[in-house]
């Protein structure tokens, strides 16, 4: 990464220490969205301080006020050091957090601490930065973050980089694939022996095999180099910022950081 680009490590509790010795700012997904709605916890390291608060909201129903939520969060981040919120809000939107993201922008920016959403409520507040993810199994990478960029404008767009390990039925209609295991990728590289390609437009290496049992195959796989030109594509587009899960990155980690 250059100098003047962000990256981001979010990692479990059990995995903090390890990702925060990489000095790169580590958000903690530790919180949760829980029913009333409270911040709900994991165990943290004591010592653990500083960095970002990641929140998610499994199983949310979706009822309470935002604003007493809202003093909850900023008193765990007053505690813990945080200086920087990642909201990790899958699934459908929900009005309340979109309620809840609207409350922390105003909160986070009048202490001039970044707020993370999902694209599903990046129009919940103008100055929350907004999350793509890398995954497509389909088109361009380039022009799915070019849209981004005009539709929020390069300061608020961070990229979102997720690695993809997927095995597809050809013809794959709905295009979802079979996610594998690192184990089941190596397995399946060392028993085919595949010639493997890269997708400059998915910014992904691929192969493609014959099944007796099923026909063709075609799968899509990042390393460290397809994840290093996710982010150079990024940044072509002047995107500075991007997200990466530490336990899915762990074994990469030092490739993708010794690269210019």
């Amino acid at each position: 990464m250059q100098p003047n680009s962000t990256l981001i490590l979010t990692a479990p509790p059990n995995q903090s220490r390890a990702a925060l010795r990489f000095g790169l700012p580590v958000a903690h997904t530790a919180y949760r969205v829980g029913g009333g709605p409270h911040l709900f916890r994991a165990n943290m390291p004591i010592s653990v301080r500083g960095g970002l608060m990641a929140l998610d909201c499994v199983g949310f129903d979706g009822r309470g006020e935002a604003g007493p939520f809202c003093q909850e969060v900023l008193r765990e981040c007053s505690a813990r050091g945080y200086d920087g919120i990642l909201c990790d809000f899958e699934g459908r939107p929900i009005p309340l957090l979109g309620e809840i993201v609207r409350t922390l922008a105003g909160l986070t920016q009048k202490r001039g601490w970044p707020l993370y959403v999902t694209e599903a409520y990046g129009g919940s507040a103008d100055s929350a930065k907004v999350l793509i993810s890398s995954a497509l199994s389909g088109g361009s990478l380039a022009q799915r973050l070019g849209e981004a960029v005009q539709r929020y404008g390069q300061d608020r767009v961070a990229l979102a980089v997720e690695r993809v390990a997927e095995d597809f039925y050809l013809p794959s209609p709905s295009g979802q694939g079979q996610p594998l295991s690192l184990e089941e990728l190596r397995r399946l590289m060392e028993e085919r022996s595949p010639s493997v390609f890269f997708s400059t437009e998915l910014c992904a290496h691929y192969f493609t095999y014959m099944s007796r049992e099923n026909g063709a195959h075609f799968v899509l796989f990042d390393d460290a180099g397809s994840i290093r030109k996710k982010l150079q594509v990024a940044r072509g587009l002047g995107i500075r910022q991007a997200v990466l899960s530490y336990p899915q990155v762990e074994d990469l980690m030092e490739d993708i950081l010794s690269a210019p």
